[in-house]
């Protein structure tokens, strides 16, 4: 284009001749418009001189644009053929400079064209230029010109969407979207929205279109905005967010339109990745409408709109600010729950993947702090997550070579389930933390809902013990059962946190979850997990989680073990020591032994390698003291002696807390291996004595204690003291319940362990009795209570050990000491005195034979005598134990022997008027507004009573000197067992011995003042009848009633009391024959004698041979007469007179010698033999008429019988058949239930 000659138009003279003159422009200066177009579309026009021609134009458009658009409007085909020369140019420009006046004169031109049809007519071409563009970079000048044209023309994007398409593909651009939002910015940096939405039309263009009623054009607008937000969110969501488009994209939700929901979800969770999102809350007013949404879509069957779902969910779960609570409303959040319970049930996996992402964004403490915290829903949420997994079957291990397709889809499987339980992992960690961090919030500890008095599960408490109880019963098999298909670090990075964050979720419970795991092999398994994944530097965080989850763990139970006031600095040292060393300590079990072995270089000043040491030697103890040993115990032993070797030498200080960890592993190891030599066990004894307090390095456990006194270098100098330590932790309450349940059983209780452990050990080494003794004079009181239960049992249950003469001086030192250092008052309140007297009593059963008492022997019951005349009738624990040693020692021993404890005893005064007060107790019980006597103040009336009855018997047998007399009222004794008012049978058994003692004697005794009351009857009668005065002290109807009293317990067929009412029931007949025969035969003679013997009879088999029963027949046949001890010679008349057949008949008789001539008579006991014998020898002496033949079966039955042979056992002995099984607490207690008492014997 050039001036034509003299004229100054702009025109081609080679073309202009040609043109019509009406496309001549008459302007300064003139332009024809023809040629232009024709120059620009000819192909031998250089491209300078093109780019003339199109600047000129652009000029002359620029500032006369009105008559160009008008001349050009004339002719629509010449506009769209100018329109099309344009975009050739477009299409064969070579640079950027080529460009840009082409596309600034097509996008000008269609602008002032403002004609529909050259907009479309531009956008086909545009359409068909991108179709041809082979590249991304061919397209770029159409996508420029798009651009330019767009911001050129308001109503082209509308056109674009809704007419023509071409937008979206247009969309897939960067350049495109950076230059049709090439006047975006960020929101942050811009506050003022009118000019932010004014400069950029596409957005409201679009949101013009979501608010459309047609939900394809809905469907096309938030695909448009996606398009743009994917090349940058955070570049161009802002002016989206601006537009408030969020709130209409959210109010889509409520549509069913599975396409739309898709786009929509997809076009919020690019959204999610700006602040402003967040910050101008709309996530706070969509959050209905997400969970309702995912209500919906659960319902149907479309995978992939589940997962977008949940995916958004999370994103806006995961990036919703502190600051701005999420959910308003209890309903909201409850709902959101109940919706991701719904999605974690889901069958597909892959949806139940997102939902388990969605539940651990969900478990933060801002999002559920509506009050009340629903705790209930989040166990069912946590509760369901876990079972889904656990629901989760791997696949079979296939032992066969599978092909590579199946192998493939195998390992699918378990990688995809492995991701899976991962992330349910990390949901239950959440609600871990999420518990802990409640803890310090006083409004999330308690539901302010419920009622006062009323017990709620709504609250932290029952979650964290829920937590708790899911984590043992699911969480824990679910991760160690796959860990055996397959090691993840990351899975166990998490599940090792999880468990570390749950030692603070319920303080209270921290020991015992820490004992569990202990015990459960877990810290064998930390050790192995570091050992496997975290040598060197890799898996940094698998090392950290496995690192404080050991430190947490030893410092709980190091905490729980200890009691001393000191423990809490060995927690800091400790505590430093094991965060100090724990990460580095990566080695296997074959190099933790070899750590172990290592010495220090003496040269080096690095520490390193003893705190490795120290910390390996913890975690053992804490694996071993909760039986977890995954160490073999022989070389864990070796590798500890060479430990303390390395000590030795290198002269290290232990630390108390280390070398209680090195004691115990030696301890509970030492069967294992050999024993220590004396290198190892110098280092260890001067450790010890170099350790201020030996209770920092003591242990309680019966291996230990075995330990210190297995090796007499370390007994001799540190038994005592450790001996005192296990005494003051061993808890005793155990030992006392089952001595006291055991009673009379066959059989021994079965004690603990370490109780059982000490037991051994003292059969073992008699040197520790020694030590125990001297506990009981050098420890506290609780201490030597304990020492004197232990030997009690020791000697019950040791019958083979010969200690009784040791023992016994020992206690006879103690005593000493006691009863000279203590007054009355305070030996009266000693609490080990009572267990010191039982134990010596214990002492003295051992002693089966008679034997000649020593001088200590009576150095004891001269000791034991004058302490009982210090005690009060009230102080039974003293008394019940001493009256039982004093019987004792008056019966088992030699006739010598007893003579001199007889003299002993009666010269102590004190004694004697304490037995009349204790025996006068007997009157005032059973009261009737008094408490019933317990069974302690029973025994103690029965041992008075038969120490009583026994000192009598000696005395009248030695004729010993008395000092102090006893005095008693006949009658109440008589009343004690008339009228028994149900007392105990072991209490008349008691009374009845005494009874029977001074029935013997005749009521005549220098030791018994017998006082005799008037009795009413009496007081009537001035003179005494015939028969009372025969019988005197004893009335005819007191003689009648006790015998009645007597067959009425005999009914009870009791067998103590049965053996004492028989014995007594001959002793008072011999004593109304020495005193009234007649008396004595109206006795014998009365009809209800038969009575009583049918009723004994009526027992079972061989009834007629209980020794009882022979006795009491052979007692009604004689008429009273005692054969074997030859006290009467009353000649056979006097029987005869007595019609015995009329008690006794034929064939009573018939069958006694049928049953004897059945039974094995060398087989029977001693008493039934005894009793059948006296019962044959009186038949034999006339009192009945025998027949031949029964005379023969009598006198054949008496050879058969064992020959008879003298025993030294007096009528009052007393056989204890149970003594050794009975517990020392109720031993003395049930003493005289014990005895048994013996029928006299003859020669």
């Amino acid at each position: 284009m050039e001036a034509a000659p003299g004229a100054g138009l702009l025109v081609c003279e080679r073309l202009h001749a040609r043109h019509d003159p009406r496309w001549l422009l008459l302007l300064p200066p003139p332009l024809c418009l023809a040629c232009v177009i024709e120059t620009l579309g000819a192909g031998g026009a250089s491209l300078v001189r093109k780019k003339h021609v199109l600047s000129c134009f652009r000029d002359v458009l620029a500032w006369h644009a009105m008559p160009v658009i008008q001349l050009l409007a004339q002719d629509e085909r010449v506009c769209v053929h100018f329109i099309g020369t344009l975009f050739g140019m477009l299409h064969t420009a070579e640079d950027s400079s080529a460009l840009d006046l082409p596309t600034e004169v097509l996008v000008r031109l269609v602008a002032e064209l403002k004609l529909e049809q050259y907009v479309h007519c531009v956008l086909d071409e545009s359409q068909k230029e991108l179709s041809k563009a082979a590249t991304m970079r061919g397209s770029l000048p159409m996508f420029n010109l798009l651009g330019k044209l767009a911001d050129a023309i308001p109503g082209l994007a509308d056109i674009l969407v809704i007419e023509h398409g071409l937008l979206k593909e247009l969309l897939n651009s960067d350049h495109f979207v950076s230059v049709i939002m090439s006047n975006s910015r960020r929101g942050a940096d811009s506050e003022n929205t009118e000019l932010l939405e004014g400069e950029n039309p596409l957005p409201l263009v679009l949101k013009k279109l979501l608010l459309s009623r047609d939900e394809m054009l809905q469907v096309a607008s938030v695909q448009c905005m996606t398009a743009v937000l994917v090349h940058s969110p955070i570049k161009y969501a802002p002016a989206f967010i601006h537009a408030d488009i969020p709130e209409f994209l959210f109010e889509c939700l409520f549509c069913t339109n599975e396409i739309l929901l898709w786009s929509v979800y997809c076009c919020l969770l690019l959204l999610t990745e700006e602040r402003l999102f967040f910050s101008k809350c709309h996530t706070v007013y969509g959050i209905e409408s997400v969970v309702r949404s995912l209500k919906g879509i659960l319902q149907l069957n479309n995978v992939e709109l589940h997962k977008q779902g949940l995916l958004l969910f999370t994103e806006i779960l995961k990036r919703q600010p502190v600051e701005i609570k999420l959910f308003t409303n209890l309903a909201m959040c409850k709902d959101a729950i109940g919706v991701l319970v719904e999605a974690v049930k889901c069958p597909v996996l892959e949806v139940a993947v997102e939902a388990v992402k969605a539940v651990s964004a969900i478990l933060r403490k801002d999002h559920l702090s509506c009050p009340p915290v629903q705790y209930v829903e989040l166990q069912k949420l946590i509760e369901t997550m876990l079972k889904r997994c656990a629901d989760l079957s791997l696949p079979p291990i296939n032992r066969r070579p599978a092909s590579h397709l199946g192998h493939s889809i195998q390992n699918k499987a378990v990688l995809r389930q492995g991701q899976f339980l991962l992330s349910t992992v990390e949901g239950f960690r959440n609600a871990c933390r999420l518990a802990v961090e409640c803890q310090s919030d006083p409004v999330a500890q308690e539901n302010a809902f419920t009622a006062p008095g009323s017990e709620s599960e709504n609250t932290l408490s029952s979650f964290s013990e829920f937590l708790l109880w899911i984590c043992d019963s699911l969480c824990i098999p679910i991760v160690l059962k796959h860990s055996e298909r397959i090691s993840s670090p990351a899975l166990m990075e998490v599940f090792i946190s999880t468990l570390s964050t749950l030692f603070t979720v319920v303080p209270s419970m921290q020991e015992k979850f820490s004992r569990k795991l202990a015990s459960s092999s877990f810290i064998r398994l930390a050790l192995e997990l570091k050992a496997k994944f975290c040598t060197g530097q890799s898996n940094p965080a698998l090392n950290q989680a496995c690192s404080s989850f050991l430190y947490s763990m030893c410092l709980s139970l190091h905490s729980a073990a200890e009691k001393m006031e000191d423990s809490s600095q060995q927690e800091r040292e400790m505590s430093e020591l094991l965060q100090r060393s724990l990460p580095q300590l990566n080695c296997s079990v074959p190099e933790s032994l070899t750590l172990l072995s290592e010495t220090p270089d003496p040269f080096c000043l690095d520490e390193a390698l003893r705190s490795h040491q120290y910390c390996l030697l913890l975690l053992l103890y804490c694996s071993y003291a909760l039986e977890d040993r995954f160490v073999p115990e022989a070389e864990l032993f070796s590798a500890i002696r060479n430990f303390l070797l390395s000590v030795q030498d290198q002269g290290d200080c232990l630390p108390p807390y280390v070398f209680r960890a090195v004691l115990y592993l030696l301890a509970v190891c030492q069967d294992k291996g050999e024993a220590l030599d004396s290198s190892p066990l110098c280092a260890i004894r001067r450790v010890l004595e170099n350790t201020s307090d030996l209770s920092l390095v003591y242990i309680h456990h019966p291996l230990l204690l075995k330990f210190f006194l297995r090796y007499s270098e370390l007994m001799g100098r540190f038994g005592r003291r450790i001996l005192q330590l296990w005494f003051s932790w061993e808890d005793y309450s155990q030992i006392e319940t089952e001595d006291a349940v055991s009673g009379l059983s066959s059989g021994l209780p079965d004690y603990p362990n370490s109780f059982t452990t000490l037991l051994h050990i003292l059969k073992g080494n008699s040197s520790v009795v020694l030590i125990l003794l001297d506990l009981v004079c050098l420890s506290t009181t609780e201490v030597a209570h304990k020492v004197l239960m232990t030997l009690s049992m020791f000697l019950k249950r040791n019958e083979d050990v010969v200690v009784c003469d040791l023992l016994r001086s020992q206690f006879l030192q103690i005593l000493q000491q006691l009863l000279v250092e203590s007054s009355s008052t305070t030996l009266r309140a000693s609490k080990n005195l009572p267990l010191l007297l039982r134990l010596l009593f214990l002492v003295q059963l051992r002693n089966e034979a008679e034997r000649e008492l020593d001088s200590t022997d009576f150095k004891l019951l001269h000791h034991v005598s004058n302490l009982c005349g210090k005690c009060r009738p009230g102080d039974v624990e003293l008394l019940q134990p001493s009256l039982n040693f004093l019987y004792w020692s008056l019966h088992q021993t030699t006739t010598c022997s007893q003579q001199r404890v007889v003299a002993v005893l009666l010269s102590s005064m004190p004694l004697l008027e304490l037995l009349q007060k204790v025996l006068e107790l007997t009157w005032m019980w059973p009261c009737r507004s008094g408490p019933a006597l317990s069974s302690s103040e029973e025994a103690l009336l029965c041992s008075a009573w038969l120490l009583t009855a026994s000192l009598l018997t000696h005395q009248h047998r030695y004729n010993s000197e008395v000092h102090q007399t006893i005095s008693l009222d006949v009658e109440k004794v008589l009343n004690a067992v008339i009228f028994r008012r149900k007392k105990p049978a072991l209490l008349l058994v008691s009374i009845l011995q005494f009874l029977r003692a001074i029935l013997r004697q005749n009521f005549s005794s220098s030791l018994l003042v017998l006082v005799v009351q008037p009795t009413a009857q009496s007081r009537m009668e001035p003179s005494l009848s015939e028969n009372d005065a025969s019988l005197h002290p004893l009335a005819t109807w007191q003689v009648l009633s006790l015998v009645v009293s007597l067959q009425n317990l005999l009914v009870q067929k009791d067998l103590l009391l049965s053996q004492t009412v028989v014995t007594c029931l001959e002793v008072l007949m011999e004593y109304l024959h020495r005193r009234n025969q007649g008396v004595a035969l109206h006795v014998v003679s009365q009809p209800w004698n038969r009575f009583l013997l049918f009723t004994l009879l009526d027992g079972g088999e061989n009834s007629f041979l209980c020794p009882e029963i022979l006795r009491l027949m052979t007692l009604v046949s004689r008429g009273g007469v005692d054969i074997s001890a030859n006290l009467l010679c009353i000649s056979t008349m006097q029987f005869v007179r007595y019609r015995s057949s009329d008690i006794i008949s034929q064939s009573e008789i018939s069958q006694i010698l049928q049953e004897a001539a059945k039974a094995k008579l060398a087989e029977l006991p001693g008493a039934t033999s005894h009793a059948l014998r006296l019962f044959l020898l009186q038949l034999q002496s006339g009192s009945y008429e025998m027949e031949p033949p029964q005379e023969g079966t009598i006198q054949t039955l008496l050879e058969s019988l064992p020959a008879r042979t003298r025993t030294h056992l007096s009528p009052q002995d007393m056989v204890y058949p149970f003594a050794r099984h009975t517990s020392l607490g109720t031993l003395s207690k049930v003493l005289p239930k014990l005895m048994l008492l013996r029928a006299p014997v003859v020669q």
